[in-house]
């Protein structure tokens, strides 16, 4: 078994032999899956369309399977590769299931008669990706989202050795969305197949893949495993964030914080306080939010959020000076939002802010 099953050397791709992007060196195992990321309009799908022949390259090559694009036929490309790109399937009086079965026709002869094992194939796809009840429909007459689960079972159905999907996940609910990547998923590890696909939602690409390219000007910007490229502030950059940032422990993004003196005091940990900081931003209430061990939930989300932030070092007890330093913040607050009164041994000292909070008559709001 051939170490990579697609690779490239130098390539670079674009249109009508004009460069669009360069210098492409990629590999991708069997039973690996990579994803491309980056914003709209960054080549993404110039590069799917180039390592499956829809384009042709401007130089360099595309190795299939140890044997380069223009060495291999478009049959057999086919028995090796299957597609699903974003333009439309032109159909006229097909069923759902008869699109399905286009992905056995480079397994038939040339006649492209199914034999009763593609049959099988067929109609057991259709019931893993969920789509039994769109068996008789007209392909032309279902929802995009149908369509594109439709394609998928195609896709699947071909039993290729590798998978291109264009943003497959668009069109998609958040259910047909986890159950396609989940399918991916399956498939690279136990059919022992390569998925290679862009997708615009990053939290996504962050858990289904094994390496992400980031696609952004003329070149590939970071190409690497998902844990180097989400686990930084490569994403940041990637996409030019101003008005916001992207939360790498979460895979979101935050909105832009509110600036400003702190009017409101969130007390919270553990991941309490979340909801209420989104929401004083949504409402651009500047606030301040303590006391937080730098590792907990809370502190990553006020980070980006919080216009002040009170924290004591991992693992550590709340310290004198993180509470006269609250204090003080509570003294300029007209406002205590208690997301928790679930305090431990280390941050106990807590309680004296609510306390505190209560003898400066300060409005005290606390949260279920």
């Amino acid at each position: 078994m051939q170490e990579y099953i697609l690779k490239t050397s130098d390539l670079s791709v674009g249109y009508n032999g004009n460069t669009l992007i360069h210098d492409i060196n990629i590999s991708v195992k069997r039973g690996q899956v990579l994803t491309l990321i980056g914003p709209n309009g960054s080549g993404k799908s110039t590069i799917l369309k180039t390592l499956t022949k829809y384009l042709k390259t401007v130089a360099g090559t595309v190795y299939v399977d140890d044997k380069t694009l223009d060495d291999t036929s478009n049959r057999e490309l086919s028995k090796k590769v299957s597609v699903v790109l974003t333009q439309r399937l032109k159909t006229e009086m097909m069923s759902c299931r008869d699109v399905v079965a286009t992905g056995r026709y480079p397994h038939t002869g040339r006649l492209g008669l199914l034999r009763p094992e593609d049959k099988k194939i067929v109609d057991d796809t259709m019931e893993q990706v969920h789509i039994t009840e769109l068996r008789d429909k007209d392909f032309s007459k279902i929802s995009d989202g149908q369509r594109q689960r439709v394609l998928l079972a195609r896709a699947i159905c071909q039993q290729p050795q590798i998978i291109v999907l264009d943003e497959p996940t668009s069109f998609l609910d958040i259910r047909y969305k986890i159950e396609l990547l989940g399918t991916m998923r399956r498939l690279a590890q136990e059919k022992n197949i390569a998925v290679i696909m862009s997708l615009h939602e990053l939290d996504m690409a962050e858990r289904v893949s094994d390496y992400v390219m980031c696609v952004k000007g003329d070149v590939i910007s970071h190409f690497g495993t998902a844990e180097e490229i989400f686990g930084s502030d490569i994403i940041t950059g990637l996409y030019d964030l101003k008005g916001g940032s992207y939360n790498h422990l979460f895979g979101c993004i935050e909105m832009q914080k509110t600036e400003g003196d702190p009017q409101v005091f969130v007390l919270c940990g553990g991941g309490s306080g979340t909801h209420t900081f989104r929401s004083l931003q949504k409402k651009r209430v500047p606030f301040a939010a303590g006391v937080l061990q730098e590792n907990d939930i809370d502190w990553f989300v006020a980070k980006e959020l919080a216009a002040e932030i009170v924290s004591v070092p991992p693992y550590s007890a709340v310290t004198e000076n993180a509470l006269q330093s609250a204090m003080e913040l509570i003294k300029k607050c007209t406002k205590l939002i208690v997301c928790t009164e679930d305090f431990g041994p280390a941050n106990a000292a807590c309680k004296e802010l609510i306390s505190f909070a209560e003898k400066l008559g300060k409005e005290i709001e606390k949260q279920n």
